[in-house]
């Protein structure tokens, strides 16, 4: 197939597309290399995938109609994968206004393109962070999601609402992914595996919100790349679908914490915080949606994945 991939340079969207270029698809990669977090590792990315002579480098920004849709118009994608969006709960509180652009207005490019180009199906990111405050865990895609308590994740939500009246009344399906704290190799500088390892490494103090009393579910990124792919792939989905994808489990902070200084060696200083405006005290997927659907069924533990990230991250910096 011939698949859009937007934010290819991105983590998730580099993982998505090298797999699909390694089993022979051919992959446009849409990325607007924003300073969100260094850039470098987002060229180092795109320099991976330009090694397979099916990649195409698009240098663009969704909220650039015009330039969505000549794209569209000259590549005639088989599916689209818009895994483009601006991340961050925390960044949201201070930059709105990259939030409206990218993810509202750029999503709403993404649709009108598809739209037009007669695409038969668009496959999205949402986010988990739609659950807001709520409490009943594990998280269902049955729960109801209107009390975001970030302006990320409303606009998530906001982007779910868009597809369904896109898939409602233009007859294309659209599959949306609520990710569940994704980690692993090439990952996010931002996220907090990142953080903990580099400044653990640095001798620095870390920042541990809640106190540490915190739990999420740590997915990692193979495990998404398999329930992305099946979502672009199988056949019998409904209309307009909404999975989450999570590994189903909730890790304390702590103990996440404990494992990354197990791995390098090294005990960690902490700085102990309160919560954080726009976080959540615990997340946990209930993947049956997915199983069923898709046959996703993540496989790596988060006692196999953080060593995966930490030997990757002392790799790609010689450490």
């Amino acid at each position: 197939m011939k698949i859009l991939v937007t934010g290819s340079a991105g983590f998730i969207g580099f993982h998505v597309s090298k797999h699909l270029l390694d089993r022979g698809d051919s992959v446009v990669g849409l990325d607007n290399f924003n300073p969100y977090y260094d850039v470098t590792i987002k060229e180092n990315r795109n320099k991976e995938l330009e090694k397979s002579s099916n990649f195409t480098c698009a240098r663009l920004d969704l909220g650039d109609k015009d330039g969505v849709n000549a794209l569209f118009e000259q590549e005639k994608f088989d599916v689209v994968c818009n895994l483009a969006a601006q991340a961050g709960v925390r960044y949201s509180l201070t930059h709105p206004h990259e939030y409206i652009n990218s993810n509202i207005t750029g999503f709403l490019n993404i649709l009108e393109a598809c739209r037009h180009n007669k695409v038969p199906r668009l496959v999205y990111a949402s986010s988990s962070s739609v659950y807001g405050g709520n409490t009943k865990l594990p998280f269902s895609e049955k729960d109801r999601v209107d009390t975001p308590i970030s302006l990320y994740a409303a606009s998530k939500k906001s982007n779910e609402l868009m597809a369904h009246c896109y898939s409602h009344l233009f007859d294309f399906q659209t599959v949306g992914h609520r990710f569940f704290t994704v980690y692993g190799p090439w990952g996010r500088p931002d996220m907090a595996m990142w953080l903990f390892t580099k400044a653990i490494l640095e001798d620095r103090p870390i920042s541990v919100f809640n106190n540490g009393d915190m739990q999420r579910d740590f997915t990692y990124i193979d495990d998404i790349v398999q329930g992305v792919v099946a979502s672009l792939d199988r056949d019998g989905l409904e209309q307009c679908e909404v999975f989450n994808l999570g590994n189903n489990n909730s890790e304390n902070l702590s103990e996440l914490i404990e494992l990354i200084e197990e791995c390098l060696g090294k005990k960690a200083q902490k700085n102990l915080l309160p919560m954080q405006p726009g976080d959540v005290k615990a997340t946990f997927a209930d993947i049956e949606h997915a199983q069923a659907k898709l046959g996703f069924i993540p496989k790596t533990k988060i006692h196999e994945g953080v060593p995966r990230f930490i030997n990757w991250y002392k790799s790609y910096f010689s450490l």
